[in-house]
């Protein structure tokens, strides 16, 4: 099995949505807390276009505290809570001043699934482990303490290890909870691979 950390030309690609397909099957590694490493093939994504996608925080050009994170160079982790309680992680990706971001909403777990287990106070392995963005990143150890975290180095990386998901085993659909954005509701920029039990049963 070939490995490669993903390099930072991979983030500054300019089709956010083709990117986020893309991320099916590269693995969500994470080395954090002293804890060791665990980590996670990535199942389902969403894509969200910046400035002109009504779904996106920075919609319209939206700058806040929150979002200035979006407008840096790609490559970094934008990590935000909802709820009060969820922390969802997002890949940052094009070039400074262009706010595209990827959610990540599920992995499969791979490596430190026990680490895993200990931090979701689980006993086994099963989708509520992680098919769920607020639920990978309490499985992955991610919190905000990673918002803007380079993801070239050696905390939260996301690896190529060879797995090839066919064209007709990706799914595309509507983004989840984003009635707020009128007709781009509806844009095909949910990415899951098909059959696979660790996406989420977000509708």
């Amino acid at each position: 099995m070939s490995i490669s950390k993903l390099p930072l030309t991979f983030y500054l690609q300019d089709d956010v949505v083709d990117i986020s397909r893309k991320l099916l099957g590269k693995f969500l590694v994470t080395n954090l807390h002293g804890e060791g490493i665990t980590s996670g093939m990535i199942v389902e994504t969403e894509a969200y276009a910046g400035t002109v996608d009504k779904a996106s925080h920075a919609f319209n050009n939206r700058l806040t505290p929150r979002t200035k994170t979006m407008y840096q160079q790609g490559g970094i982790g934008y990590v935000y809570l909802i709820y009060g309680f969820y922390n969802l992680f997002n890949v940052v990706t094009n070039n400074e001043g262009t706010p595209h971001a990827i959610l990540v909403r599920a992995i499969e777990p791979a490596e430190g699934i026990d680490v895993m287990l200990e931090r979701r106070k689980l006993e086994k392995a099963s989708p509520r482990i992680s098919a769920g963005p607020g639920l990978l990143t309490q499985a992955l150890g991610i919190n905000r303490e990673q918002n803007g975290i380079d993801l070239t180095q050696e905390e939260v990386w996301i690896e190529d290890r060879g797995v090839k998901i066919p064209k007709k085993n990706i799914i595309a659909g509507p983004r989840v909870n984003v009635a707020y954005a009128d007709d781009h509701a509806l844009l095909p920029w949910r990415f899951s691979i098909r059959d696979n039990k660790w996406v989420s049963k977000a509708k």
